[in-house]
């Protein structure tokens, strides 16, 4: 079984695929309703200052998340 990261895990300016949600519920199906479904690829834009929300650009728009969400959207990082 492969080890992914999550997405709160990644540096401002990094690249990832979205591999796998871990959490069902409502905050799994409110993840996935933003657009964050396996196969999404996104860029981090940015952190706030004390790293809480996040904010990813994905299929053209702009997301903020925060790391309560972030921690269960496993991603595998992408080069360049």
């Amino acid at each position: 079984m492969e080890n992914f990261e999550t997405l709160r895990m990644l540096p401002k300016g990094g690249r990832a695929v979205v591999k796998r949600i871990s959490v069902g519920g409502e905050m799994g199906r409110r993840i996935r309703d933003m657009g964050i479904v396996p196969g999404t690829e996104f860029m981090v834009m940015g952190r706030a200052p004390l790293k809480d929300p996040v904010e990813i650009k994905l299929k053209g728009y702009n997301l903020t998340l925060r790391n309560n969400e972030a921690d269960h959207i496993l991603v595998q990082a992408v080069e360049g």
